[in-house]
């Protein structure tokens, strides 16, 4: 087959790029979802709280979801569900399998790749103790209550105070379970903080910051798990040990982009990230190829989200009408106190404003970030507080951009 824009992943950055590409003027274009139905993660996040920066209402996932997949099917953009893309090459052809078609290759113009985020599991924290039934990943623990009607157990322990794992340890409250304690390993909550409130706060249930599981018991099923407060090097402390009896371990210790099809095309990636390297208009060091969503860098809100997709759509959308544009490339850099800033390279060849995205390491108050080009100040605001659990974003203009001379970096002064 052969195609315009090819768009990996169907979830909320698929969609919303999808959309964008057709009303930037491309109609041929395609989405390849490797689910069931359209949406992605939102199907299961059966919360609400999703659409108040773009819709301005509280929605909760699959209405959010459903508002882009109606606006993929009034335009009659084409789908394959069940699909998984098996490889991706530099030549933009792109080799998938599905129940309908069997094996197949597209040649595309453009590849958008919205894949999202898998999450992390036990076996990459080292946890001490048997493998008994009973541990799960919050999002698959999610996936159980929310949309397959299981409850994975009655008395719970959850590592991690990511988003998802806060809002299971709510979820599993509502339905019954008895949530015990929610661990951080690190001195802040990495999840957001109206999750903190109106998930543990208002329903009684415990965070313990500076604290890790380090030992889990039980045979055919999890008796219980012991843990312990930590150093400032992370390591557990003798004598605060702590124990839980419970059935149930949920872990929530981060989101890892699913960039597999991205390193077998040799498409450059940030370690910082662990997405691709792109410029402002999403589009990848290879050209052609652009990346959105949480493939790209993990968002706290799925409005982001949608606006970063739109961002590659359109663009994508303008390399297949014009062909590549002008490469005019300046770094951007992490400064003091920040972990990583997006994007990693500002093209002076595309006019417009440039929105940075970029995380603090820590939890500041009354704080200063900075933009710098060389040793120059060229945009400064300051921060009641800044916590690395919601992401920061910051907008150079475009006259500014076109005055840049020397590498941007953002730093947080105290």
């Amino acid at each position: 087959m052969k195609h315009d824009i090819v768009i990996i992943g169907g979830g909320p950055a698929g969609l919303a790029a999808a959309v964008a590409a057709f009303d930037g003027g491309v109609k041929d274009v395609v989405i390849l979802e490797r689910g069931e139905e359209l949406g992605g993660i939102l199907n299961q996040c059966i919360h609400n709280g999703f659409g108040l920066t773009r819709f301005k209402e509280s929605l909760s996932g699959p209405e959010y979801a459903e508002r882009f997949i109606d606006k993929v099917r009034e335009r009659g953009i084409k789908y394959y569900l069940e699909t998984t893309v098996i490889s991706l090459d530099k030549n933009k052809t792109v080799k998938a399998v599905n129940p309908e078609l069997g094996f197949f290759t597209i040649e595309a113009k453009s590849i958008i790749l919205a894949m999202g985020c898998r999450e992390r599991s036990r076996g990459a924290l080292n946890v001490a103790g048997t493998r008994p039934a009973g541990i799960y990943s919050a999002g698959t623990a999610q996936k159980y209550v929310n949309v397959k009607g299981y409850m994975p157990g009655k008395e719970v322990v959850i590592l991690g105070s990511g988003d998802i794992g806060l809002i299971m340890a709510r979820r599993m409250t509502l339905e019954g379970a008895k949530v015990h304690a929610v661990c951080e390993i690190m001195p802040y909550s990495s999840g957001l903080k109206r999750n903190i409130v109106q998930c543990l706060d208002d329903f009684g249930i415990p965070l313990y910051l500076n604290h890790t599981i380090t030992k889990i018991e039980g045979t055919d099923r999890v008796t219980g798990v012991t843990i312990s407060e930590v150093d400032a090097q992370k390591r557990p402390i003798t004598g605060t040990e702590r124990h839980f009896s419970c059935d149930t371990v949920l872990f929530s210790v981060g989101l890892i982009p699913e960039n597999e099809l991205t390193k077998s095309c040799g498409i450059t990636l940030s370690p910082k990230t662990r997405g691709a390297v792109v410029s402002q208009t999403r589009e990848t060091m290879e050209r052609g190829i652009f990346a959105c969503g949480n493939v790209l860098q993990v968002h706290d809100l799925v409005d982001f989200v949608s606006e970063e997709a739109e961002i590659a759509g359109r663009y994508s959308a303008q390399y297949v009408l014009n062909g590549e544009g002008v490469y005019d490339f300046l770094d951007t850099q992490a400064g003091d106190n920040i972990s990583y800033v997006l994007p990693q390279k500002i093209n002076k060849g595309v006019d417009g404003n440039v929105k940075l995205f970029f995380r603090v390491k820590n939890t500041f108050k009354n704080c200063t970030i900075r933009i710098k080009s060389g040793n120059e100040v060229i945009l400064e605001r300051k921060k009641k507080i800044a916590v690395p659990g919601e992401m920061e974003t910051l907008i150079l203009t475009a006259d500014k951009v076109q005055n840049l001379s020397s590498p941007v970096t953002v730093e947080l002064e105290v």
